[in-house]
């Protein structure tokens, strides 16, 4: 009999973490293991999976409220909803719980108690988030059988050192075929591009100034949140947008974006939020994308300066600009990054996909 996998995400979405689990589990199909997904009743990246084969998918209503006592006691219900559910594989040896994230809390808890193995995909830095997070960090050290972390800046603030690997993400085949490749091309068409969620540390703001700054380029913001929030947040900083940037809501598929650019933006702010890993860089290089990203965390692991792209913080606006000058000026240069980019994300992307 196959082994089973049983897949535990809090909330389905089209961020990050629910990609690379998407990623993971058509890994698990592709070997022909048995698959269940346990998630929101949202709709988000892991919603296709129903369709496929060896998958049972098992939700609940959860979701997020702008009451911060009720987004709790709704992931309070998904903890509980979730430890008794755990307990139907009880009888079965071959089953493995793996755990995305580490909100997921209570069917780890019950998995161990189970004699399960409990595989953690850690994809937070909980140690620069609130104490809730160092609580369930704490947690996950204690209940995992294995913590996968997506970076090496990340593991090294884990206490535990045996059963933990780095494993970066990686994308999927299906991902990578809507792809186009043609540094050529991109740099004919001299558009920046920043793909990020509603929050002010990811530096939205700091995009639209440096739009704002160099009104001979194009630039493309593609936000993971609704129009109404984004109207919100913009009328908040008293953000007039410049005619030069197209902003787009939350998109289920991004890969046309990445096909239209011709370099791609990560600004999160270091002072208040540090990336893990940052997909969004691999998925650029993918396409033969050159980046800036932040000077520390995960993301700037396989970011090399001058390479196949730049580390720069978000706080040297001038000095992002004046990158993005040159490199929209010196064809040799943004060709030698771009085809670097690509190269280093094909190895990362064929060494990770064997991983899982």
């Amino acid at each position: 009999m196959s082994k089973t996998t049983v897949f535990f995400h809090l909330y389905n979405d089209f961020s990050g973490s629910p990609t690379v689990l998407h990623n993971v589990v058509k890994q698990r199909i592709i070997r022909g293991e048995n698959v269940e997904i346990v998630t929101s009743n949202t709709n988000g990246v892991l919603s296709d999976l129903r369709s496929m084969p060896n998958v049972k998918y098992h939700t609940y209503p959860y979701s997020f409220s702008k009451n911060k006592i009720l987004t709790f006691a709704r992931y309070c219900f998904a903890q509980l909803y979730t430890f008794f559910f755990a307990f139907k594989y009880i009888f079965k040896s071959d089953v493995e719980f793996y755990i995305n994230t580490i909100l997921p809390i209570a069917p780890a808890l019950a998995g161990r108690l189970m004699g399960k193995k409990v595989i953690y995909h850690y994809h937070e830095n909980a140690f620069v988030k609130s104490t809730f997070y160092r609580f369930l960090c704490y947690c996950m050290q204690h209940l995992a059988t294995e913590i996968i972390c997506v970076s090496h800046y990340q593991a090294s603030f884990l206490k535990r050192k045996n059963g933990v690997r780095v494993v970066y993400n990686s994308l999927s085949k299906e991902f990578l075929s809507k792809l186009n490749p043609n540094p050529e091309e991109a740099f004919l068409r001299k558009k920046v591009l920043m793909i990020s969620s509603l929050k002010e540390y990811k530096g939205v703001v700091q995009f639209i100034q440096i739009a704002t700054a160099l009104s001979e380029f194009g630039f493309i913001l593609v936000i993971n949140d609704n129009s109404d929030n984004i109207q919100r947040f913009l009328q908040k900083h008293q953000l007039i947008l410049p005619s030069n940037i197209t902003v787009f809501p939350r998109q289920e598929d991004v890969a046309r974006f990445y096909n239209s650019a011709s370099l791609v933006l990560n600004l999160s702010d270091k002072n208040l939020f540090i990336e893990t890993f940052g997909l969004t860089a691999l998925e650029a290089m993918s396409a033969a994308l050159p980046v800036i990203v932040p000077t520390v965390g995960g993301i700037a692991e396989f970011v090399d300066d001058g390479v196949n792209g730049y580390k720069i913080d978000v706080q040297n606006i001038d000095k992002i600009v004046d990158t993005i000058k040159y490199l929209f000026y010196d064809k040799e240069k943004y060709l030698l990054l771009a085809g670097n980019a690509l190269k280093i994300s094909e190895k990362i992307n064929n060494i990770n996909q064997q991983e899982f």
